[in-house]
């Protein structure tokens, strides 16, 4: 029981912190785009192709869908691993399988674990949707997974160096540009 008040308590804080914060760095994941950006400072900082749940969206238990709506990063899992180890139980195993390795649908390489913050992601903790590393990377860009968001373990490791427990990440069924700040004007075009 007290484990789970600790985690209510710090899950509501986190989110606390992270709304205080004015979303200075979010992640923002595009279910049409099948594509993740990292924003910092009102300015993109990566892109990266992803991997949503083949079977759509939604926050159900057991539904096997990627939520929809306002999450964070809860806990972050695989400091250190080398690319290709395989997390099972948010455990290394030891073992390390290669990309695209034939039979082998591995979480791999790194863990960013989601906590939802309204009604529309409120399961998503207890689901353990992830931000992952796969093994079977061809399937990026389509939509694959059972839930989690899939990310090449190159990919993956660098966004999990760059984000922090806390960070805002919005999904949406919307395309990117819908949530990106405006491109900045090139010189040519202001020369006009």
């Amino acid at each position: 029981m007290a484990l789970i008040i600790l985690a209510l308590v710090f899950g509501q804080a986190a989110a606390t912190c992270v709304r205080a914060s004015g979303f200075a760095s979010e992640i923002v994941v595009s279910v049409a785009d099948q594509e993740l950006a990292l924003v910092a400072r009102g300015k993109v900082v990566k892109r990266f192709p992803v991997s949503t749940s083949k079977f759509g969206t939604g926050d159900a238990v057991g539904s096997y869908r990627t939520p929809l709506g306002e999450t964070f990063v809860s806990a972050k899992i695989g400091d250190g691993l080398p690319i290709g180890a395989v997390i099972k139980n948010r455990n290394a195993t030891g073992e390390i399988v290669k990309a695209n390795a034939p039979g082998r649908d591995a979480i791999v390489s790194r863990v960013i674990w989601l906590r939802g913050m309204d009604g529309t992601t409120a399961n998503t903790r207890d689901r353990c949707i992830y931000i992952h590393g796969t093994a079977e990377e061809r399937r990026i860009g389509r939509r694959a997974s059972f839930g989690c968001i899939r990310m090449r373990s190159k990919d993956v490791i660098t966004l999990y160096g760059l984000v922090h427990i806390g960070t805002h990440v919005r999904i949406s069924a919307k395309p990117l540009r819908d949530f990106l700040p405006p491109e900045e004007p090139s010189l040519l075009a202001l020369a006009n």
